[in-house]
């Protein structure tokens, strides 16, 4: 499974909502974007501190899947279903599907815009 940035930020915040889906998973994944973007956002945030030693605790949990060669296929194959449906969404969640269908991860995640990612999975708690 592969957790999306919202995912993550439940999960460092101990939603107890997470638990069923996450205890189902042989292996929780993260995108280099996701942890790019987890980093950005609690440099933000009033409980840094706290956020940045949970994350370097939680960190060798998780295995952080890099883009590649492969990732751009699925990347190219992603954007252009979606102009085509009229349906783009940000660019940083397009590189998280494709790294999803890449992997055949399932992604965790509340935001309904990969619901329009043809052959996607998306959880939500």
């Amino acid at each position: 499974m592969i957790l999306d940035t919202n995912g993550l930020s439940a999960l460092a915040d101990g939603s107890p909502d997470l638990e069923p889906i996450l205890s189902s998973a042989d292996q929780i994944a993260l995108p280099v974007i996701v942890l790019g973007e987890y980093r950005f956002g609690i440099r933000q945030s009033r409980s840094r501190v706290r956020y940045e030693r949970w994350l370097n605790e939680a960190l060798p949990g998780f295995c952080v899947l890099n883009i590649d060669e492969a990732t751009t296929s699925h990347y190219a194959d992603v954007r252009e279903a979606l102009k085509r449906s009229g349906h783009p969404i940000p660019s940083n969640d397009l590189w998280i599907a494709a790294l999803a269908l890449q992997y055949d991860f399932p992604v965790i995640s509340r935001d309904r815009h990969f619901d329009s990612v043809p052959g996607l999975r998306r959880l939500t708690w």
